[in-house]
C-alpha cells in the first residue's frame, strides 16, 4: 500500500499547484483590468483639493465704493442664493445709500437715499395703522432685516416698491412738497446726516427710481436688505454670529459659508 500512495501524493500536490496558479492568474488579471479603469490616485486627490480650495464667489461693485458691511452681506447672498433668483438691493443706513443688483450680483446702479428721522432699527408696533401727522419723531424710523419687496402703487396711485407693508414703509421716488424739508438738497449733501428726514421710507432721486430701482425691482419685485445702524449686524442677520463660531472651531463643511441668512421677516 505504501508503493501505491506516493503517486497519489505526487497527483495531488500537481493539482494544487495546477489550481493556485490558475487563481493567482485570475487574480492578477482582475487587479490589472480594475488598475487600467479606475481614476489615478493623484487624480483624486487633485479633485479634492480643487473642491475645498474652491474660490467664493464675490458680488461685482464694478467700480463703486461700498462699505466693508455692505460687501459682506451682497458676497454672501450671491454664494448662499437667499435671493433665489431675484434681483435685490442693499441699503447701508449709515451713508445713506442703496445699490440694486441684477440676480447674478452684478451692480445694476448705486446712489444715495433719504431715509427715517430717527435712528433705529426696529418699526414701532402698529406704526402702519397710523395717521402721518400721529407719528412721532422718534417713530420716524427706517426698519432692518431683510425684506421681500413687492410693487404697488401709494395711496396717490405712485409707483412704490414695498419694503415692509405692515410698517408703510416702501421706497419711492423722493417728494419735495414741503419746500423746508429740503429733500432734493438733501439728497446732494455729502453728509450723511443731512439725508434724515423721512417718515421711515426709502426716497430715491427720481431718475434713479425711473431708470434702475423700478425696472430692476417693480416688475417682479426682489429682495432688499437693510443693514442696522444702532444694532449689531449679527444681531440683524443671526447667521452671522454662527459661521463666525463654525470657523473658530475649524468647521468646514465643503459649502459656501451661509453667514447671513435670515428668516424674512
Amino acid at each position: 500500500m505504501a508503493e501505491r500512495q506516493a503517486p497519489l501524493l505526487a497527483r495531488q500536490r500537481v493539482a494544487l499547484l495546477a489550481i493556485s496558479g490558475l487563481l493567482a492568474a485570475a487574480a492578477c488579471g482582475w487587479g490589472f483590468h480594475h488598475w487600467l479603469e479606475a481614476p489615478a490616485h493623484e487624480a483624486l486627490v487633485a479633485e479634492r483639493v480643487e473642491a475645498a480650495t474652491a474660490p467664493l464667489r464675490s458680488a461685482d461693485f464694478g467700480v463703486a465704493d461700498a462699505r466693508a458691511d455692505v460687501r459682506r452681506v451682497a458676497d454672501w447672498v450671491v454664494n448662499s442664493a437667499d435671493h433665489g433668483k431675484q434681483p435685490f438691493a442693499i441699503v447701508d443706513k449709515t451713508q445713506a445709500k442703496v445699490y440694486v443688483f441684477a440676480p447674478t450680483g452684478r451692480l445694476i446702479g448705486a446712489s444715495p437715499v433719504l431715509l427715517g428721522l430717527a435712528r433705529g432699527d426696529d418699526s414701532e408696533p402698529g406704526i402702519g395703522d397710523k395717521p402721518i401727522a400721529a407719528v412721532r419723531p422718534e417713530e420716524r424710523t427706517t426698519p432692518a432685516g431683510r425684506f421681500v419687496g413687492e410693487p404697488g402703487k401709494n395711496l396717490g396711485g405712485e409707483n412704490v416698491i414695498w419694503v415692509d407693508y405692515d410698517a408703510a414703509v416702501s421706497m419711492h421716488s423722493v417728494r419735495a412738497n414741503v419746500k423746508s424739508e429740503r429733500r432734493l438738497e438733501r439728497l446732494e449733501s455729502p453728509d450723511p446726516a443731512e439725508h434724515r428726514i423721512s417718515y421711515g421710507c426709502i426716497n430715491l432721486p427720481a431718475a434713479f427710481f425711473q431708470s434702475v430701482a423700478w425696472p430692476t425691482l417693480g416688475s417682479n419685485g426682489g429682495v432688499i436688505y437693510v443693514l442696522p445702524e444702532t444694532r449689531a449686524l449679527a444681531d440683524v442677520f443671526p447667521a452671522l454670529r454662527d459661521t463666525a463660531l463654525a470657523t473658530a472651531a475649524g468647521g468646514d463643511t465643503g459649502q459656501a459659508p451661509d453667514f447671513l441668512r435670515a428668516a424674512p421677516r
